[in-house]
């Protein structure tokens, strides 16, 4: 019934990573327990702009700090539960549910392919001047497209993936209110001579 009850989208969008997870084997070295699925409000309306992002809690190789104009920094690490986290995966809404279903999964798929292969808190990178995308982002889109026909043939369970069926609108109708996890982007911190952080 219209409104009974309210829609967890991030629980949602979790279960979705984790069983692309499971069924994709390029996205198997992905454990969605250390990847923290959270949601903002979009700033501006429309469906252009940033979709989804996908924030490192380490830096390169998966090292917890980063020498900047010859000092030490270390990025606040995030908990869930007593769990620490190595990504964050933010979609910002309405935006990222108001574009086309295909559209949805390409940015789902898209935004986990940036994960290490390492999942060391990284990210995935490519040789050259642009190592997050490859040198291309059209190729780098195109081969997101390709993963997204292998997950559908391989026929995922329809509750997975309804809720991206519908843009913000009605799925709010229907459901009465989206809510989920929301957590503020991690600082840089400056390392004092006496932190110590484990690896």
């Amino acid at each position: 019934m219209s409104g009974s009850r309210r829609f967890d989208f991030t629980h949602a969008m979790t279960q979705l990573c984790v069983d692309v997870c499971e069924r994709l084997e390029v996205f198997q070295h992905i454990c969605m327990d250390q990847v923290a699925v959270t949601f903002a409000q979009a700033r501006t309306p429309g469906i252009y702009g940033v979709q989804a992002k996908l924030t490192p809690l380490r830096f390169e190789e998966g090292a917890l700090t980063q020498i900047r104009r010859g000092k030490p920094w270390t990025v606040q690490r995030v908990f869930v539960g007593q769990r620490e986290m190595l990504y964050l995966l933010t979609f910002y809404l309405p935006r990222f549910q108001n574009n086309t279903f295909r559209e949805k999964m390409i940015t789902v798929l898209h935004e986990l392919y940036h994960i290490s292969p390492h999942f060391n808190g990284d990210i995935r990178r490519f040789d050259g001047r642009y190592h997050a995308h490859s040198a291309s982002q059209k190729e780098y889109d195109r081969l997101m497209d390709r993963y997204v026909d292998e997950y559908l043939q391989l026929k995922p369970p329809a509750e997975l993936i309804q809720f991206l069926e519908p843009d913000f609108r009605n799925l709010q109708t229907k459901h009465g209110a989206i809510v989920g996890r929301k957590l503020p982007l991690p600082k840089l911190i400056p390392v004092s001579g006496k932190q110590k952080y484990p690896a």
